[in-house]
């Protein structure tokens, strides 16, 4: 299991618009065999703060999300929402050990 953090902060006037792409994305992301979970979480006390937990099966399985048709459409639609340029952590899956969401 690999799970990925994007932070992302977005522009004030955007923000109602970048939660709307970013749910219609993550409806979609949810369908992919690889996706065991992908959360879109927004900052209770900032709300141009949001983070997308993305949780997968596979190694394989980010590559294939951002050839996604749903993602690529996500990506070129909030590009100039952003306030600054997202950025990424990755976590390895330590408990459950068997999480195969």
């Amino acid at each position: 299991m690999l799970v990925v953090h994007v932070r992302v902060r977005v522009k004030p006037e955007c923000v109602d618009a970048f939660r709307a792409a970013s749910i219609a994305n993550a409806r979609q992301s949810v369908n992919e065999p690889g996706i065991a979970r992908f959360d879109v979480m927004q900052d209770t006390a900032d709300p141009t703060h949001f983070v997308l937990v993305e949780a997968y099966r596979t190694p394989e399985a980010p590559a294939a999300h951002k050839e996604s048709t749903h993602y690529i459409l996500w990506r070129n639609t909030v590009a100039d929402m952003m306030a600054e340029p997202r950025s990424s952590v990755k976590f390895a899956n330590c408990f459950p050990e068997d999480a195969g969401w």
